[in-house]
């Protein structure tokens, strides 16, 4: 399920260094959009982690509802996921996490300087 227990332990190597505007431009970004996937009971399997990995590719930005009752679950859970998808975590709230990537073919958000 998980490799890592506490948040603190799991080294959180993202390959996106956005600034504080990037990332409040982010959320404001963020704000409409609903929770595009909903990670249950079975936590992070390959399935979930190739359909986070498409969602970004085709949308750079989305909204993931964790199901985990722990804070401290979600918290690694959140670090894995950013992990495995070399993803930026912009925000976090309870049980939602937004997460930002560039695609790779075609760029839709233009970031503002850093």
């Amino acid at each position: 399920m998980i490799p890592c227990a506490p948040a603190t332990s799991c080294p959180v190597t993202m390959s996106i260094a956005l600034s504080a505007a990037q990332t409040r431009f982010l959320r404001g970004q963020a704000h409409g959009l609903k929770a595009m996937l909903q990670i249950g009971g079975k936590g992070l399997t390959d399935a979930v982690l190739a359909e986070v990995t498409l969602a970004l590719e085709h949308h750079e930005l989305i909204k993931v509802k964790l199901g985990a009752e722990d804070r401290e679950a979600r918290t690694a859970m959140i670090a894995h996921l950013v992990a495995r998808t070399d993803a930026a975590l912009v925000q976090r709230i309870g049980h939602v996490a937004v997460l930002y990537r560039p695609s790779e073919d075609k760029r839709q958000i233009v970031l503002p300087r850093a």
